[in-house]
This record gives C-alpha cells, structure tokens and sequence, in this order.
C-alpha cells in the first residue's frame, strides 16, 4: 500500500517516529505547535510536509488541516487528546490515536459510528500490545490473572533519578498522582499510585521495581469477567520511594504542583541523544482446555543507533504505524472507537502487528507455561 496521504498531529518524539517511518511508503504531513519540533523532523526528513499550527485554536476550521489525509494519526500529549480525537471525527477522517486521554470515549464512539468513520485509541506500547495481546488469548483461554509491567528508562543511570522522561513529563507526574484502578478477586479496587512495590527480573538488566499506576484503562471494562487485573510501571530499584519522599513531604500538594513540575522536566529532560530502552512483560495466567496455562510476552528493545531513534518512540510509535497500515490496506473499517483489545481478536491482524515490529527490530519473545 503506498502514496497514501497520511497526517500526523504531533512532532514530538512518538509523532516524529510515526511519521518518519510512514514517510518510507505514503505523503506525510506533520502539524505541530512547536516550531522547533518540527524543524527537528524536517532535518531528519525534508520530504515530510510540516505545518505550526496550534490545534485547539477554534478560529482556523479543523477540517482545514486534515482534509487530504485518508489517514489521521493523532499523537497529541494526552490533555488536548480528547478533542483533538473528535475534531478528527467530525471531520470524517479514520484515525489512529496514541495520545492517552483520560476521558470516557462513549460520546466518541457514537459520534464516530454517526459519522461512519473507524478510530482505534491506545495504540502504543502499553496501553497498546498490553490490550492487543489479551484482545488476542481471551476467547482463546480462560483468563483467571492478568498483569502487565512496562518501563522506559535510560541506559545511563544518572542519579537521584535515573530517570529520562521519555515522552510528556507532566504525563508522568500525572501518572505518579493519579490513584491506579485495578481488579482484585473480582471487584474492581483503587490504589494509590506507586504502591505495592515489586521486583521484576530481566536477564540482561537484573532487577526492576514495579509499582502500581493507572494504565489499565479500558481493560477493565473490556474484561469484566477477568477476576485479577493489574498494570505497573517499571523503574530501576529506589525510584519509586524518591517519588514518594517528594510526595510525603508536600511538592505535588497542588499549590506546589506546578514548581515541582518545572523542576522535574528540567532534571527528567532527555536529550535526543540520550540512549533509552523499553523493558515490558504480559502474563496470562488461566486455564485452557482444562488444564494451568501461562502465557508471557516479553520485550527489551535499545535506542536505534543507526536512525538515532529512542526505543519508547520505536516501540510505541510503530505498533501505531502497524495499525496504520492495516487500516490503509482496507482490512478493517468498522465505525466506532475501538480499544486496541477489541480489534486484537483478529489473528491476522495480531500476527500483521507482531510482523510489522520484528521487521523493524522491536522482538517480542513469547513463552508459554504448563
């Protein structure tokens, strides 16, 4: 599938990635706020069409700028997502979203089922091939446990830290804040963000904390039946109890929250040369024709030497293009806003997704217990 028209809403990091690798195959347009974003994308690729434009500024019509696009790829931070994603909509472009918003999508998918037009959220790393892979094995097996941990760390552990914020530091602060929802013996249960602290071991890194946050998102009402659910970040060990000194001590009580945040971008900034790796695991743990099974993915990806490409913006970005290119192809155009677990049933898509990443290096290793 090529010479698409593709517009990417988005220029940092994940956006930039997206658009550098749809760049390969179709015409892209990127639009972004941020002047020194762009110039960024445009010294990596002149071929790709860059716009400044501020996206929420109602005075220019939406419509204006994605009405070329067959395909939108929204890649906003996550507080302008929500509307960003029903702007699209209205203006009858399939999307793909990858910006987080915490709002409910069910006056968007009304909207998008109104209007006759296919979006699909989530479709990162986690959430993103955390939903896919369960959307893959829950009509497979009986799901008694699931449970995800996922991190993007920097390779260079810089104390106090060592921590590079990979995409929006406010995002990750609003992560750090924001209670996490999870299921315990079949009731859905709130916890503080940053609780229950584990270590999780990988061979070629050792030992990583996890703690709970909030990114099961719609998981939980995709999976009522599903009686253990959960999602950790990942972080080297020591992290988690530096965040709640910060925490204990006053400085994201709200009338703080702002001077605190000032300083964490500045010490959790990372450079476009800063070398970062993404370490995830899914575990499916259940029973499949009546016998103990367990299924595990996992991934430990490295920043792109060669295309000077972070591994967050690679593995998020490209399950993104993936989707992408399979919505290009006229495999699937059912209206409506779908989490990636809904459209992760499908086996071919499923084997596409997993495809798409290992031509590109991102390997998921699968294993699977008795």
């Amino acid at each position: 599938m090529h010479n698409k028209n593709i517009t990417v809403l988005g220029a940092g990091k994940v956006g930039r990635t997206i658009a550098i690798e749809l760049a390969k195959s179709h015409n892209v347009q990127s639009i972004d706020y941020s002047i020194e974003q762009l110039q960024i994308l445009q010294n990596k690729n002149p071929a790709i069409r860059c716009k400044q434009a501020d996206l929420l500024n109602n005075s220019v019509p939406f419509q204006q700028w994605v009405s070329e696009a067959d395909l939108v790829i929204s890649a906003v931070p996550g507080y302008m997502g929500f509307e960003v994603l029903r702007n699209i909509i209205l203006s009858n472009k399939p999307v793909v979203d990858i910006s987080f918003f915490p709002e409910s999508i069910d006056s968007l998918d009304q909207l998008a089922k109104e209007k006759g037009v296919m979006a699909v959220m989530d479709c990162g790393v986690a959430p993103g091939m955390s939903n896919l892979i369960l959307g893959q094995y829950a009509n497979k097996m009986e799901v008694q446990e699931f449970c995800f941990y996922v991190g993007g760390l920097p390779v260079r552990r810089d104390p106090p830290f060592e921590y590079k914020a990979p995409f929006s530091a406010i995002d990750v602060i609003e992560e750090y804040t924001r209670p996490a929802r999870l299921r315990k013996g079949g009731k859905d249960v709130i916890m503080p963000a940053l609780s229950e602290n584990e270590m999780i071991h990988f061979d070629e890194i050792g030992d990583l904390e996890g703690f709970n946050t909030d990114g099961l998102r719609s998981l939980l009402h995709s999976f009522p039946a599903i009686p253990e659910m959960s999602e950790k970040t990942l972080r080297y060990p020591g992290h988690a109890q530096l965040i709640e000194t910060l925490k204990d001590i006053g400085f994201f009580k709200p009338e703080h929250l702002q001077s605190t945040a000032r300083v964490l971008i500045d010490c959790w900034k990372q450079e476009e040369s800063d070398k970062d790796l993404t370490a995830m695991r899914v575990i499916l743990r259940g029973k499949k024709e009546k016998q103990n099974i367990t299924i595990e993915y996992s991934l430990l990806d490295y920043y792109d030497d060669t295309a000077k490409l972070s591994s967050m913006s690679r593995t998020t970005g490209y399950t993104c293009c993936a989707m992408a290119e399979w919505m290009l192809m006229g495999k699937t155009n059912q209206p409506g806003v779908f989490p990636p677990e809904m459209v992760g049933k499908d086996d071919e898509l499923f084997r596409f997704i997993l495809q798409y990443l290992r031509e590109r290096n991102v390997n998921w290793k699968k294993k699977v217990h008795a």
